[in-house]
């Protein structure tokens, strides 16, 4: 779940991370008179809005309207900008960036910082970067925030500020089950305060149920994506012709790529998790439906999700909601035999393994497109 910057930096002061003194507004009316001059920041979940002129200065409410009004009305990359985060505009002396991600190869939290802040990190020399991967069983060590420290060229008042900072950013990371906490740029002000000047925070979206606190952002979503999240669905609409409905992440992306390298395009990414409920494959139908794919797939290797139980559930689909729409099927796994049955049974074709499922899309594929 991605948070607006002014959502991560409410957990930032949670976390006794310094932030600048700021407030949100929604309307440009409610531009107050206390903090001048300010930063004008459009709030939206992609990147780069700098670059696209969403965030303007001003010196005096007068003006600080006036550019509030003309940045209600900007559109970035898609994104109606709905609120927008007026801050103290900061005295910088110098820019760096600090994060912790998980490495998933490594399995283990990452540390990067780097002296090069306020632009985009894919972008910086890897020389320029310092790593440090964390064990969990260990955890945050002052002896991190030493060498980051002298990474980035600190002197002993800013290293000990750096210190506190990047402990509470790991009891942040820890506590809120985190993908990433990101401070880009990290601000070292002419007074020589260290502040986080912005936020980009991504908390596990299925750790949610864990932090009601944490508000659940739709807006990066399409209308639906949006009905999907309702339905507790992991949906992603794409732009191809065939739609796809899988169990697990990984069975899922796989099921992509080999329709990929098929010359095929996939309409969607659609997860059911492992389930076996008749229901919910079932229901998954009309959300690949509304998508108007022309060919839906179906990949399933059954372990708590059972190959019957699916099966009942596509030809109940089928059924309720009068599906014309060719489907195939793979399925292996428990009582598979019988599941591939009950869809022979229904007219739907079903097979043992992904490349004979997917060689049978491409074969139907070609005589509707």
């Amino acid at each position: 779940m991605n948070l607006y910057e002014f959502q991560g930096k409410e957990l930032f002061k949670k976390f006794g991370i310094p932030v600048p003194d700021g407030y949100v507004i929604q309307d440009p009316k409610e531009i107050r008179d206390d903090i001048f001059p300010v930063a004008l920041k459009s709030q939206v979940l992609v990147g780069g809005r700098g670059k696209a002129g969403g965030i303007k200065f001003a010196d005096n409410k007068n003006d600080a309207i006036a550019k509030a009004t003309e940045l209600f009305s900007q559109t970035i990359k898609g994104s109606k900008v709905k609120y927008i985060l007026v801050e103290r505009k900061l005295n910088i002396d110098k820019e760096l960036y600090i994060s912790i991600t998980i490495d998933r190869g490594k399995k283990r939290p990452l540390v990067m910082a780097s002296a090069e802040g306020g632009v985009e990190i894919e972008t910086v020399e890897e020389s320029k970067i310092y790593m440090h991967w964390i064990d969990p069983l260990i955890g945050y060590s002052p002896y991190l925030s030493k060498m980051v420290s002298k990474k980035l060229n600190l002197n002993s008042e800013q290293s000990k500020q750096l210190s506190n900072l990047l402990k509470n950013m790991y009891t942040l990371f820890q506590t809120y089950d985190c993908e990433l906490v990101e401070i880009n740029p990290l601000v070292i002000t002419k007074e020589g305060n260290i502040i986080a000047a912005d936020s980009k925070v991504i908390v596990d979206s299925d750790s949610l149920f864990r932090h009601k606190d944490v508000p659940v952002n739709l807006d990066d979503l399409t209308d639906l994506e949006r009905i999907a999240k309702m339905q507790d669905y992991s949906f992603v609409e794409l732009d191809g012709d065939i739609g796809v409905i899988a169990n697990g992440a990984g069975l899922t992306m796989a099921t992509l790529d080999s329709l990929l390298l098929h010359g095929l395009k996939p309409r969607n990414f659609l997860d059911l998790g492992g389930t076996d409920s008749v229901d919910i494959v079932k229901n998954a139908f009309p959300l690949v439906l509304k998508a108007q794919p022309k060919i839906i797939f179906v990949n399933i290797f059954g372990g708590v999700t059972k190959c019957d139980t699916v099966a009942q559930g596509i030809v109940l689909a089928k059924k309720e909601y009068n599906i014309n729409l060719p489907i195939v099927v793979r399925l292996n796994g428990v009582h598979e035999e019988e599941g591939r049955q009950i869809l022979k049974d229904n007219g739907i074709d079903a097979f043992a393994t992904m490349p004979e499922g997917v060689a049978k899309v491409a074969e139907i594929y070609k005589g509707v497109h």
